[in-house]
């Protein structure tokens, strides 16, 4: 399928380096993004979907890189069906997930760990719910497992490692699981902050340094926030990816950003929610943290939202998450919301306001355009302007 966006009002590019810039077109051809900037007329009346954005913004799908997935669209903690699809209503195009330690009855042992972790996996494989691109079965680390284990897995194509719900004496033991998993090119992360489940530990700076994943999931606490001076530690004597979740510590959240700010290390920020967990479901959580940064710590809604799609992509190794010539077509259009005070999604951030999903498109395909179900309408009436294919792509009653 070829979509074109066109009438682009601003334009967030997800990449640190260059977080804005102009253009009114952005067209795709079978899942990927091959034009940003014009298009001629002839262009555009080659695709076979036309989205008018009306002057709203352009921005990459959010990456929420810290969910609680298990199998399907379904979370048993929260005993909800369909969150996901909700969550693709928040603008959030890829989910990955935090490991999969929520399924009842989880298994600690060497055959069953490794087991839960490629059933996530292979569930996800080819399923997307609402058209979200979902990466599951993350291995949990545990003392059963072996060394040898994590070439194994990795050759199974599990690629996520989780530290810090395992049954170790202390959290230092990881390390030879954690680097091990490393060698054999897994993504790894950590619980950072007080324990969150009946079973686990406190984890603090100390012990996420020496341990040394690729990721502190969670920093600012999930939910439970580690002492304050552990954070410039953290900042300062590492090179750990630095994850704020809106299920955690608003306070640590925001001064986490600040302190990687003044060290120049915003591009270890990430954004995320932690959920579901406790905390509940949360569709709007990326937007609602974008908007923390924004309002309360004084941070530009483009690198805000850098940090919820670019930066997680680059630690995650996605072709998502920065709008550019050659990467996964997974886009947003946000505007101002319907009845706010603010007229455009740049001064609605900046105002502590969500925004309005006007239009979510992954791997090229409108999923819905007009409004999404999970906020209010957009100020700009944003709307399929021409389609061949037989779907007008007004998914969004509630």
């Amino acid at each position: 399928m070829k979509t074109a966006i066109v009438n682009i009002g601003h334009l967030f590019t997800g990449d640190l380096d260059a977080p804005s810039r102009p253009a009114d077109t952005v067209l795709t051809d079978g899942g990927v993004i091959t034009r940003v900037g014009t298009a001629s007329t002839a262009e555009v009346e080659a695709c076979d979907v036309v989205i008018d954005a009306a002057g709203a913004t352009l921005a990459p799908g959010l990456i929420d890189s810290h969910v609680h997935i298990t199998f399907g669209d379904y979370t048993p903690r929260q005993r909800t069906v369909g969150f996901l699809e909700s969550y693709l209503h928040g603008g959030v195009t890829t989910s990955i997930s935090a490991s999969e330690v929520h399924t009842p009855g989880r298994p600690a042992d060497r055959e069953g760990v490794k087991a839960l972790a490629l059933a996530a996996h292979s569930c996800f494989r080819d399923y997307r719910p609402g058209g979200m691109r979902v990466h599951a079965g993350s291995i949990i680390l545990e003392p059963t497992l072996a060394v040898e284990d994590l070439g194994e897995m990795a050759g199974k194509g599990i690629w996520l490692a989780k530290a810090g719900f395992g049954a170790f004496a202390t959290p230092y033991d990881y390390a030879p699981l954690v680097a091990a998993a490393r060698e054999a090119g897994m993504i790894t992360t950590m619980h950072t902050g007080a324990a969150s489940i009946p079973g686990s530990s406190g984890i603090w700076a100390d012990h996420v340094i020496k341990v040394n994943p690729h990721v502190s999931f969670h920093v600012n606490g999930g939910p439970v926030a580690m002492p304050d001076a552990d954070f410039t530690r953290i900042v300062r004597e590492s090179a750990v990816a630095l994850q704020i979740c809106t299920a955690g510590n608003l306070r640590t959240a925001l001064l986490v950003a600040r302190l990687a700010q003044e060290a120049g290390a915003l591009d270890r920020l990430l954004i995320a929610t932690d959920t579901p967990t406790g905390s509940g479901i949360m569709p709007l959580g990326m937007l609602y943290t974008i908007s923390h940064l924004c309002s309360l710590g004084g941070f530009d809604p483009a690198v805000a939202f850098a940090a919820a799609t670019g930066n997680n992509a680059r630690v995650y190794r996605l072709r998502s998450g920065v709008i550019e010539e050659g990467r996964d077509a997974d886009l947003l259009v946000i505007d101002a919301c319907e009845g706010g005070a603010m007229q455009d999604a740049v001064s609605a951030l900046a105002n502590g306001d969500v925004t309005a999903v006007g239009a979510v498109v992954t791997a090229g395909i409108p999923r819905f355009v007009g409004r999404s179900r999970n906020t209010p309408p957009p100020i700009r009436k944003i709307r399929v302007e021409r389609s061949n294919v037989i779907d007008d792509f007004g998914r969004s009653g509630h």
